[in-house]
């Protein structure tokens, strides 16, 4: 078959240009990169593309984020059409900021890329006492976030590069102290108010639903009642656990092992010392420093002629004010405990022997070594569960190198199922059931990695059922998945949601009846607004805490001021109707210096923050951005009706 193959290999070539040629005449070359393409644009930013995917994964980054930083927030703020909204503007300004550096040609030395890696806490922690970086925990710091070190400091890098676009701007902003104080003063200005509030609630038994009622309620709102897409799922995991699990441990291999490392699992030998000191800093005079050691070399005659003297001549002369008092008694310690030139000296000496002078960063030492501890000898059987567990987790790692290239390899050529695999490396297929794009927050396991998670619900895992690639969603740990049935988010049937759309739609109609009355209300207060009654009077104001929600603070404060007293009417959406007058102007407590300084720096790090806003937006125009997603109308959260 090869043979004819090669003896005709001009006839096929001649057959493939016929047959290639013609399909990218009638498709186009981008119909054939639509095969590559990762869902719906989304946007686009100098011709550049942002897709659904793209999106889609953004936000669940930043979902896990915020989940990290804030255990306790209600997971629905994130899945709101606003906060996703935010995201993709987020992902926007990224790719503008990054091209502005790059056509300003703002780049990052190797000497500053280096000294800011130098001071980050989380790489500096990755030191040993020696000074050096331990390479072996900074590959495991790269890999939790799914980088190398290499794909780490290009990252990093370009980052600073990109923190220099705004970074001129926001250190030139300047906002002048008669400027800010007006802001300021109109701001925070406090206002007296009375509230009276229709809640929809109140009016829920009024409400009469008919059947023919719900049936239109759902059609006009179908969308409310759309399942989430989820799907039944099952998948592999390699990881230390599962192989160590399976290692036999020969008990000949446990005694090799246990006298190989003796010494280290017996800990370290303690040593008692004692010591006289005399003072000598590093930055002392020479002259100074001779005559310090000058009564160094005094006290060491005295000592090493009158041995048993070596207490009193420490409480006498050393400068060690701490154990001059024990006689230069130091207790036990163990090696890395003092500094090293005394560490050296003590751990040099036997028992009752008496050193040479000592210089360190203190001054001169003399020692003398009272007391020798040795490590104790743990038993072998005392020893067991430790070998055991260290020589599982040695050959566990050896094991997992060696196969995660055939797990990673395996997924992918049987794609159509996880079997294979699982029996050709012993593993347990697992299942799950309706697993969502986005899992609820604390979901245990692998099943909560978002790489994972936009793996399987990939347009290839969904569509052909295929084993989605090895993903390593942690160090030393790969899973793949495989989805057994998929459900597409579909409205779901009247019967199903039935009670669902009748306790929503009693909820629209109480809200409708709360701003019914309370509009006539208002309409017949309008003629004398001092004369309705309202609730006790409030002072409000941006800086002080309150109870009041946002609409009805945002149009109590937009009120105009040469208006007052006035009404207004706030439509608190589904929670009802409210009214509120606002009586006059309250005058702002005077503040001390330190106050109105602080008020005037948080008002230059605000204005600095709308001179980038303006500035991005300039970009915007600048590099033809187009956000394609519709943008989520805010207008519905709350309204106000001016009188």
């Amino acid at each position: 078959m090869f043979d004819s193959i090669r003896n005709n290999s001009k006839i096929l070539m001649g057959l493939l240009f016929l047959l290639v040629i013609p399909s990218f005449v009638l498709f186009g070359i981008e119909g054939y990169s639509q095969f590559e393409d990762k869902g719906a644009v989304v946007a686009r930013v100098d011709g550049n593309k942002i897709t659904q995917s793209e999106w889609d994964a953004a936000h669940q980054q930043e979902v896990d984020r915020i989940r990290a930083s804030v255990p306790n927030m209600d997971p629905k703020m994130m899945d709101s059409a606003q906060a996703r909204y935010a995201t993709l503007d987020k992902m926007v300004n990224d790719r503008l900021i990054a091209l502005a550096a790059e056509k300003q040609l703002l780049l990052t030395s190797d000497q500053r890329l280096a000294r800011y890696l130098q001071q980050d806490p989380s790489i500096a922690s990755l030191r040993g006492a020696d000074g050096k970086l331990d390479m072996e925990r900074y590959r495991q710091l790269a890999a939790s976030q799914g980088m190398t070190p290499e794909m780490l400091e290009t990252r990093v890098r370009r980052d600073l590069s990109n923190q220099q676009v705004l970074a001129g701007l926001q250190a030139s902003a300047f906002a002048g102290h008669k400027q800010t104080d007006t802001a300021l003063d109109a701001y925070l200005q406090r206002r007296e108010v009375q509230v009276k509030r229709w809640s929809a609630a109140d009016f829920a038994t009024k409400v009469v639903v008919t059947d023919a009622d719900l049936e239109r309620y759902y059609k006009d709102n179908s969308e409310l009642f759309r399942s989430v897409e989820n799907a039944d799922v099952e998948f592999l995991v390699l990881d230390l656990p599962s192989l160590q699990s399976r290692i036999e441990l020969p008990e000949q291999d446990l005694k090799t092992y246990y006298e190989q490392n003796l010494q280290r699992l017996s800990g370290q030998e303690q040593r008692r010392a004692s010591h006289i000191l005399v003072n000598a800093a590093k930055d002392l005079p020479e002259a100074d420093k001779a005559k310090a050691r000058a009564k160094a070399e005094e006290l060491l005659a005295a000592v090493r002629k009158a041995p048993k003297s070596f207490a009193d001549v420490a409480r006498k002369n050393s400068d060690d004010t701490g154990s001059a008092q024990n006689g230069g008694d130091l207790d036990f310690f163990s090696r890395g405990a003092m500094v090293k030139p005394f560490e050296d000296a003590a751990f040099a000496l036997k028992k009752g022997e008496i050193s040479d002078i000592v210089t360190s960063d203190f001054g001169y030492h003399i020692i003398v070594l009272t007391e020798v501890k040795q490590a104790p000898v743990p038993s072998f059987e005392s020893m067991r569960p430790k070998l055991e567990a260290d020589l599982r987790k040695q050959q566990a790692q050896r094991q997992f190198a060696e196969l995660a290239e055939t797990f990673s390899n395996s997924v992918y050529e049987q794609s159509d199922s996880l079997t294979p695999v699982a029996e050709r490396l012993k593993l347990t297929i697992q299942k799950t059931q309706a697993l969502t794009r986005t899992p609820p927050p604390g979901t245990p396991g692998v099943l909560g990695n978002p790489k994972l998670l936009q793996a399987i619900f990939s347009d290839d895992a969904v569509s052909k059922r295929r084993n989605t690639a090895a993903v390593e969603v942690a160090p030393n740990t790969l899973v793949s998945a495989r989805i057994v049935t998929h459900r597409p988010a579909t409205v779901r049937a009247f019967e199903e949601v039935k009670t669902e759309a009748r306790q929503r739609l009693v909820q629209v109609k109480s809200a409708e009846l709360a701003k019914v009355e309370a509009t006539a209300r208002l309409a017949g207060w309008k003629s004398e607004p001092a004369k309705a009654p309202l609730g006790e009077a409030l002072t409000i104001s941006r800086d002080l805490g309150t109870e009041l929600p946002v609409a009805m603070m945002d149009a109590a404060l937009r009120t105009d001021p040469s208006q007052l007293p006035a009404l207004v009417g706030v439509d608190l959406g589904l929670q009802g109707y409210a009214v509120v007058r606002v009586n006059k102007i309250v005058p702002r407590p005077a503040e001390s210096a330190q106050q109105v300084e602080q008020s005037r720096i948080q008002f230059a790090r605000l204005w600095a923050m709308a001179e980038s806003q303006a500035y991005l937006a300039s970009l915007k125009t600048q590099f033809k951005v187009e956000i394609l997603a519709q943008k989520p109308d805010n207008s519905a959260v709350a309204t106000a009706e001016k009188p």
